[in-house]
């Protein structure tokens, strides 16, 4: 039969206000720490939830979630591959495309690119670049009129804009010319029209892409209008790797697989990094809460010595003293974490009014829309993070009560009333 006899004495330990003062005032810290731990982990993990999608958005606005890249022998029937591709679940664009790297020159400036052929009609549907112009469409790259939409940090670099005519120079290998590797490197070089510019907030595509038509691309190559590769979107941005290296497996090993995650990676690992040591420095918080709530309890013990002597002689079990002191410990660390995980959802799901607020009330901006392309600060609250942060700090609290409770358990009556 449930008995709730030390619950019962372990709250009103709680409430009890014969402790001494700097006994309670250990226990409020502890719960105030807990409290503000919780919650600054919530709000510090939802925002940088929300910079790593805004960066994932703004990466794959003018890239696609994967891309298959063959040899042009095997490449030639990629209008019949594409077709197969579409079929294929969670398919929902394909495009073909040509990947060089070259140097785009106007007068003496002249900087490195990356130069990618499109097919203007299927590019929407594995990119969302279309929707980022600032000058120009996509469709005016059109085959033989030897236009390039630039990125606009691109353009400013080579100080190029609308109307201006630019230089684009790729290096090919060529076999046959005697050097030391055996291959000899002999640059084309045409001149392209600006047509228009683009800018998606990310400085790997706006500092160093071009583009121009598919056509042109390929005559660049030396590829005779045979694209490097596919560019595919599927309808979850998640389940792309794996089903990019399902595909490339079934088209055979002829055909290289990339994706998001690996073309990314080293962007996204810098940000799981950061978050795993703001979660670390955050949790000593609640870490340094849970050895206050050690001390607390130990004196509460101490204090209590005679206390639990006698309801030992009156039949309290060993166990029963560990269950009053456990109950005790929980409500102190329960209550500052569900606290905190109230106040830290309250904050993370309001990021977007409270931050706006604070900017026009000291007049200072968290992120300058001078200098930054990101102007407001985003929150991305996903609930298993929630749970994980608040079952760890119970978790915590629930390991700080065991020491004292074994203590008090093991008090024994006659050496405590020895001299009462």
């Amino acid at each position: 039969m449930f008995h709730p006899l030390p619950i019962y004495i372990g709250l009103r330990y709680v409430r009890s206000r014969s402790r001494g003062f700097f006994v309670s005032f250990i226990s409020w810290i502890s719960m105030l720490g807990i409290c503000v731990g919780v919650a600054a982990l919530i709000v510090v993990i939802s925002v940088m939830n929300g910079l790593e999608g805004e960066l994932r958005t703004r990466l794959l606005s003018a890239a696609s979630h994967a891309t298959l890249s063959a040899e042009p022998d095997t490449m030639r029937e990629w209008e019949r591959i594409a077709a197969d591709l579409r079929t294929e679940p969670n398919v929902v664009g394909v495009a073909p495309y040509m990947q060089l790297q070259g140097m785009l020159g106007r007068g003496d400036e002249l900087r490195a690119a990356t130069i990618r052929g499109i097919d203007p009609e299927f590019e929407p549907q594995v990119s969302e670049i279309s929707d980022h112009m600032l000058r120009g469409r996509l469709d005016d790259l059109q085959p033989g009129t030897q236009h390039v939409v630039l990125g606009v940090g691109l353009a400013y670099a080579i100080d190029a804009r609308i109307g201006d005519e630019i230089t684009v120079l790729v290096p090919t290998a060529e076999r046959g010319e005697q050097t030391i590797a055996g291959i000899g490197v002999r640059p084309r070089i045409q001149s392209f029209l600006v047509s228009g510019i683009f800018e998606v907030g990310a400085q790997e595509h706006d500092n160093v892409l071009a583009l121009i038509n598919l056509q042109d691309a390929t005559s660049l190559a030396g590829t005779e209008n045979v694209p490097g590769g596919l560019r595919l979107k599927f309808d979850d941005i998640f389940i792309a790797p794996a089903r990019a290296r399902a595909l490339g497996a079934s088209l055979g090993d002829r055909f290289t697989v990339s994706d998001w995650s690996i073309e990314n990676a080293s962007y996204f690992r810098a940000i799981r990094i950061e978050k795993t040591m703001m979660t670390l420095i955050l949790m000593l918080i609640v870490a340094v809460a849970a050895f206050n709530i050690i001390a607390a309890l130990v004196m509460v013990v101490n204090e209590k010595r005679n206390d639990i002597a006698i309801l030992r002689t009156v039949g309290i079990t060993p166990r029963a003293v560990v269950a009053i002191f456990i109950t005790q410990g929980l409500v102190i660390g329960w209550i500052g974490a569900l606290l905190g995980l109230t106040l830290g959802l309250a904050l993370a799901l309001n990021v977007g009014v409270i931050v706006p607020f604070l900017e026009n009330l000291f007049g200072m901006h968290v992120f300058d829309p001078t200098v930054f392309v990101i102007s407001e600060v985003p929150s991305d609250v996903q609930w298993p993070q929630v749970v994980g942060i608040t079952a760890t700090a119970l978790i915590l609290t629930v390991l700080a009560t065991i020491y004292p409770a074994l203590r008090g358990a093991a008090t024994e009556p006659a050496e405590a009333l020895r001299y009462e």
